[in-house]
């Protein structure tokens, strides 16, 4: 570890000339104990200084087999093959050296010790001798990546110090051991270097969730250890034509081993993905297994508090843990930490919150049915979220139920709260959103009342079709939209039953209230519009024109396709239709659509404003067209646009 002495603000990875004389990278004062000189800070270095370095200098559009000859002919132009002092780092020792000669074949230098000698170990028994005798047997050759180049501010040495670095960077970040058994017929750059660098940063500005960071070290150390079993197995394989026992069952070993790394390397492959690693990479909530009831089955209060005084712990007995308020004899555990007295809990738990300014850096997953109470002012209850990568609260347990808190969320890529199954009740919070607000998905249900959130760059209540979501006396405002009822048309799931009484839903860049549905082609009229060769026409007026076309051989099988898309198409809609009247809703001759819910204290006048385009290209002569050629463009648009009014 080095500490930041100074860092000057135009540092690049530029490699060529410079106008102003001196060095343009920073220096940084090694720790210990030993007063070793300062060395070039440049492990600081942006993800685009990084990403120009490898594409235009260094990889290029190289395959896997030539990444170690591309590197050496990088290394050759900008590397001083000697002159220059460095610190040789281990996880043992620490040695000022000097070096005196580069193989950059073999990404070595040849070292000599500097004068004075400077030495710092972890064993006290390691000397200058052991030193020595370690080169001897070493032949001078020290690795570059465990070199740090002393710090010059001459800037002649500023292109050696930034070349030790990327290849540092590279073989510890980047390569893989098993990347050279990687098919060559893609750009190692584009395959491999460029996802593995931006999932790098990522994880360093915390916007991947960090069970998928441990998940990505774990696959990382497996595949490691069934490469190399691998590697022993297929390498202790004879070469000889002539067949044994022992060789047969050492290649069916071999060929297991090479499955199971085979299928390792493609759940990394799915993780370095930036898309994929959200869409399959990992289940976020596949863990949440509730632990039931205690095994001694009693219940525990847990107490959490930064601090306790004797007034707080006095106040607590008399309000909450005293056996008259109670009814019973309690248990009690005392945390610092909120996120750690959840994880301490089983079914039935209570955790009380005290006064104070919590930072927890992780996620809460209640998986059981617990209570979360703020004991105190609301506004002197806070917990805060550090980590942009993770949700801050999941619920999967039957019944939970949160109170008295505020909830704050600072440059987060995920939402404040997730219900995804089981009952959670929300009660005068404060949730300060940074992306969506609270989620409820399909099976799960809600109930929120006197809270307030705002802050949301998207939806500040989201609620999924199947859910149950009641909403009582709360504050919805600053966010983008205020609710958000995800495909409420959706066949395969029940439509959400949603309870709003005496919401204030205001302030919001859009809409208050928003309805989310699959788009399908909206029926037209019956009569026959006059049409010309290319003009717009409404997806079933173009299937009827069909019809009464002659249809060639080459034609037939189109003309078969668009049967079975409109037909599709008409029985979606008809589907559809039945959900709308359901929900209550028909329509008016103005365009108007009214909806009424006996629950809910408003009245929702909905215009829908329906525009259908579908255009057919067809050549002259549709007979003599090759079917393959025939192409059909359907576009169908909906917007839906809502107004709340107030009854």
């Amino acid at each position: 570890m080095t500490g930041l002495l100074q860092e000057d603000d135009d540092s690049r990875s530029d490699y060529g000339s410079r106008d102003k004389p001196g060095t343009a990278l920073g220096r940084a004062v090694p720790d210990g104990n030993v007063l070793f000189p300062d060395i070039f800070h440049t492990d600081h270095l942006l993800f685009y200084e990084r990403f120009k370095a490898y594409q235009d200098y260094i990889l290029a559009d190289c395959k896997a087999s030539e990444v170690k000859e591309f590197t050496t002919e990088y290394l050759e132009k900008v590397l001083e093959p000697s002159g220059w002092q460095a610190v040789w780092r281990t996880n043992v020792f620490e040695v000022l050296v000097e070096v005196v000669d580069v193989e950059y074949s073999a990404l070595k230098a040849i070292v000599q010790l500097s004068e004075p000698f400077l030495c710092e170990s972890q064993v006290s028994t390691f000397t200058l001798e052991c030193v020595q005798e370690l080169l001897e047997l070493k032949q001078s050759q020290v690795p570059l990546q465990e070199l740090w180049v002393v710090y010059d501010d001459s800037g002649e040495f500023d292109q050696t110090a930034l070349a030790v670095e990327h290849v540092r960077f590279f073989y510890q970040c980047i390569w893989r051991t098993w990347d050279e058994e990687e098919e060559d017929d893609f750009d190692y750059f584009v395959r491999c270097v460029e996802p593995r660098l931006r999932l790098h940063y990522d994880i360093l500005e915390r916007r991947v969730p960090s069970g998928l960071v441990a998940d990505y070290q774990n696959l990382l150390s497996q595949c490691e250890e069934v490469y190399r079993k691998f590697l022993n197995v297929r390498n202790s394989i004879p070469s000889s034509d002539v067949d044994s026992e022992a060789e047969n069952v050492s290649m069916v070993e071999g060929l297991k081993l090479y499955d199971e790394l085979e299928h390792l390397k493609q759940k990394l492959k799915i993780i370095e993905n930036p898309l994929l690693r959200y869409v399959f990479g990992y289940q976020k909530y596949s863990g949440l297994q509730a632990k039931g009831v205690r095994p001694t089955g009693t219940k525990i209060t847990h107490i959490v508090s930064s601090t306790m005084t004797a007034s707080l712990l006095q106040s607590l007995m008399r309000d909450k843990l005293c056996p008259e308020s109670c009814g019973e004899e309690l248990e009690i555990q005392f945390h610092n930490d909120p996120l750690a007295a959840v994880n301490a809990c089983y079914e039935g738990d209570t955790v009380i919150i005290c006064p104070g300014h919590y930072v927890v850096d992780g996620v809460f997953y209640i998986a059981d049915s617990v209570e979360l109470e703020g004991y105190g002012l609301l506004d002197d209850i806070v917990i805060e979220k550090q980590g942009k990568g993770d949700n801050f609260v999941d619920c999967t347990g039957a019944n939970i139920r949160i109170s008295g808190l505020k909830l704050v969320q600072h440059d987060a890529v995920e939402g404040i709260l997730n219900v995804h199954h089981g009952k959670t009740t929300l009660e005068n919070c404060v949730l300060q959103c940074e992306t969506t607000g609270v989620t409820v998905r399909t099976s799960a249900e809600l109930l929120m009342k006197n809270s307030d959130l705002y802050g949301a760059k998207g939806a500040g209540v989201e609620i999924y079709p199947g859910s149950m979501c009641t909403l009582l006396d709360n504050g919805i405002h600053h966010c983008k939209e205020g609710i958000l009822i995800k495909n409420f048309l959706d066949e395969h799931y029940d439509i959400p039953k949603i309870t709003m009484v005496n919401n204030m839903i205001h302030n919001n860049e859009g809409y208050g209230v928003v309805l989310v549905r699959s788009t399908v082609p909206s029926d037209v009229k019956d009569a026959p519009a006059e049409t010309t060769k290319g003009s717009s026409r409404s997806g079933t007026e173009g299937l009827d024109l069909w019809e009464q076309t002659e249809v060639s051989e080459q034609t037939e099988g189109n003309y078969e396709i668009a049967s079975e898309i409109g037909a599709a198409s008409a029985k979606k809609s008809q589907m559809h239709k039945k959900r709308l009247s359901e929900l209550g809703i028909t329509e008016a001759a103005a365009g108007f659509v009214l909806l009424w819910t006996p629950h809910v204290r408003t009245k929702l006048c909905v215009w829908i404003h329906i525009n259908v385009t579908a255009t057919a290209q067809h050549a002259q002569n549709q007979r003599h067209v090759p079917q393959s050629d025939f192409k059909e463009t359907l576009e169908s648009q909906e917007s839906l646009m809502l107004r709340l009014v107030l009854v």
